[in-house]
């Protein structure tokens, strides 16, 4: 008889991924992409590093899907702002303020996923990431310039020119070390 997964197994499965994710997710917020090594990961998910390698093979593995992980979150609230809003200027606006409040609530995990040097290949993940959430900002550009709120333009090279000014203004080299307001910088976005 072949044996084939129970829908319990197939539970626990998925959620002891979810549980070396996290830990993964938890690792990178504290200590950047440096952190994220495969015992340490393992002690936080209170598994063996073996159990670890048999989700993720590599270490490489581990961060990719972390940083897949954190653009589907980050897309998913970018859509959630900015469907929420009234109109087309709205929508930009709360696309680019989520994208900054994020970046801003978990500084040292974006500058990991976007730019912090890592002794493992994510460039195709970092990648693919910035793509799905220019091509957001994108589409929330092209409804505000069909609506004639902005002039005609590129809207592909404008949405990756605005999400990198964000991302080097909040977190590249030459952000600030401390945020003294928030608040007021949020609203400054």
């Amino acid at each position: 008889m072949v044996y084939r997964r129970t829908h319990q197994v197939v539970k626990r499965l998925a959620a002891r991924r979810s549980t070396i994710l996290s830990a993964a997710r938890d690792a990178a917020s504290e200590g950047g992409m440096a952190a994220v090594q495969i015992a340490p990961v393992a002690v936080r998910a209170s598994v063996a590093a073996g159990t670890v390698y048999r989700y993720f093979p590599s270490k490489a593995d581990l961060i990719s899907e972390l940083i897949a992980e954190v653009s589907r979150d980050e897309l998913a609230a970018i859509r959630r702002a900015a469907d929420a809003a009234p109109g087309p200027s709205s929508a930009l606006a709360a696309a680019v303020t989520t994208v900054a409040v994020h970046v801003l609530s978990q500084r040292k995990l974006a500058w990991g996923i976007l730019a912090e040097p890592v002794d493992v290949d994510i460039t195709a993940s970092r990648l693919a990431s910035r793509r799905e959430i220019a091509g957001e900002i994108a589409l929330r550009i092209d409804a505000a310039v069909r609506a004639g709120h902005l002039p005609a333009q590129d809207t592909s090279l404008a949405a990756t020119a605005l999400l990198g000014a964000l991302h080097e203004s909040l977190v590249g080299p030459l952000a600030p070390d401390h945020i003294e307001d928030e608040a007021k910088l949020r609203d400054a976005v």
